[in-house]
């Protein structure tokens, strides 16, 4: 479509090893490049995969990581598509949530690491510092990851008032025994989560998509609000595949999010 720029958001199953997590990437880029997606972003920490919740995920290993890191830009290169993949790295002995943003032509744009972790998570991950926006070709995107940008808004509006016309939310969100399991997206008996989701958009005035995994009975699913805090298009839930949106990314001025004035 002329005048849009197409994301694609990852919504796939949980990798069966670290070994898988590289290959369900690279074969997610060659999809996107198909469907001629000019970014896609993978759920939190999607290599090894997200370590909590249960799930038998081996030890922190930056040799692998180093090694996935460089497959990733390979076929980012190959497929000539941007990619932001949750992952996690190492730095002075602390293991850090983050996301790996690579451009179009395989060159490594740098990590934004998870600033605000959740209370569960504090035996987990160590919190990052700073935060950052990207830019390839057009698009100008801020990274939000998961807790984060559902319960802190500020780390949303920071990228947007720095000219993120995209926002990206990596999350990792599985069904519990008594959890509600939603047919529609932000429907009135789910838990708030989908609904922060328009609520970051239209506070902002800019796009926010956000990306899990796929699994059964899943609350939350891969979708993405326009800057006026509708819903755009949305995964079926526990369904995988890759969802595409077409964006105007004239629409995302973020007018509302440059007018917040700090109250501290």
């Amino acid at each position: 479509m002329n005048g849009t720029f197409r994301i694609a958001l990852a919504n796939i199953g949980f990798p069966a090893s670290p070994e898988a997590s590289v290959v369900a990437v690279e074969q997610a880029l060659a999809r996107a490049a198909s469907a001629r997606a000019r970014i896609v972003c993978f759920p939190e920490c999607f290599v090894p995969g997200y370590r909590g919740a249960g799930k038998s995920v081996p030890p922190p290993d930056p040799a692998f990581l180093a090694g996935a890191w460089a497959r990733i830009e390979t076929a980012a290169k190959a497929a000539g598509v941007a990619a932001i993949v949750g992952t996690e790295r190492v730095v002075e002995g602390k293991l850090l949530a983050s996301a790996l943003v690579v451009f179009g032509d395989g060159a490594r744009a740098g990590f934004q690491d998870k600033v605000q972790v959740d209370p569960s998570e504090d035996n987990l991950y160590t919190p990052g510092e700073g935060r950052r926006v990207f830019t390839a070709g057009p698009l100008t995107f801020g990274v939000v990851i998961c807790h984060e940008g559902w319960r802190y808004p500020e780390t949303v509006r920071w990228p947007a008032r720095r000219g993120a016309q995209v926002v990206f939310h990596l999350q990792f969100s599985e069904a519990e025994a008594s959890s509600h399991r939603p047919s529609t997206y932000a429907e009135t008996a789910n838990s708030f989560h989908e609904k922060a989701v328009l609520c970051r958009a239209a506070e902002n005035t800019c796009h926010f998509a956000t990306v899990n995994y796929a699994s059964a009975g899943s609350p939350t699913t891969s979708a993405v609000a326009g800057p006026d805090g509708t819903l755009l298009c949305s995964q079926p839930y526990g369904e995988p595949g890759l969802l595409i949106a077409d964006l105007d990314l004239s629409l995302a001025t973020g007018l509302l999010a440059k007018r917040y004035r700090p109250i501290d």
